[in-house]
């Protein structure tokens, strides 16, 4: 084992912890961002559209959503990690947690604060367990499949899916609105800010040096 695995395997437990508490916030946020009742990411469109349509949760369809997805990656050739498969299942889990445990408020204002909270929230939640390490969300990782296997851009690709999977959910009965604008404009910028924070570095270093006899 070289030096950078073995300084990485060193830091496991705290990425792990830290992608375990990543994944749940994750989760809870969207929580909020459903509870507000004024727009979701387009993903979250869909699920909620979804979830409409079919005897189950949000949070199972998140679930099973993540895990449909996840078999793409098999002809894409992707190969997933444990923060891969914790994805699929935490982030569905605290979902459904949240949702049962937050309160829809009357209030235009409360509803907005809880909007701004879940996306700022979401925001750290994302640069926290992606700076753990431990492989891509099943969605993330199906635009980086294809751009891996075509060629074409991150942007081409993250456009193509997210607008069809945000337009699939409103036609499902999503909700879409004015937290689905604030979140495609200030989720980019929110996790660049947290990220640097909350990242791991497994280069930097240094194994304990042994003492002599």
């Amino acid at each position: 084992m070289d030096h950078a695995a073995a300084f990485a395997m060193m830091r496991l437990p705290e990425r792990l912890v830290r992608l375990i508490v990543g994944l749940f916030l994750y989760g809870f946020t969207v929580a909020m961002m459903v509870e507000s009742t004024l727009g979701l990411d387009p993903w979250d469109v869909f699920h909620e559209g979804l979830a409409k349509q079919v005897p189950l949760s949000f949070g199972q369809v998140v679930i099973v959503v993540g895990a449909l997805v996840l078999l793409l990656w098999i002809p894409l050739r992707q190969k997933p990690g444990i923060g891969t498969i914790l994805n699929v299942l935490l982030i569905g889990l605290a979902a459904d947690l949240g949702i049962a445990v937050i309160d829809q408020p009357d209030s235009i204002w409360l509803r907005g604060l809880l909007l701004v909270g879940g996306v700022v929230g979401n925001g750290f939640a994302g640069a926290l367990y992606i700076g753990a390490q431990l492989g891509p969300g099943p969605r993330d990782g199906l635009w980086l499949g294809l751009v891996r296997r075509t060629g074409r851009s991150v942007r081409f690709w993250r456009t193509v899916i997210e607008v069809t999977v945000l337009v699939v959910g409103f036609l499902l009965g999503g909700t879409v609105g004015l937290g689905t604008v604030l979140y495609a404009v200030t989720i980019g910028p929110i996790v660049q800010i947290f990220l640097p924070l909350v990242r791991i570095d497994l280069t930097e270093g240094k194994l304990p040096q042994r003492v002599p006899d």
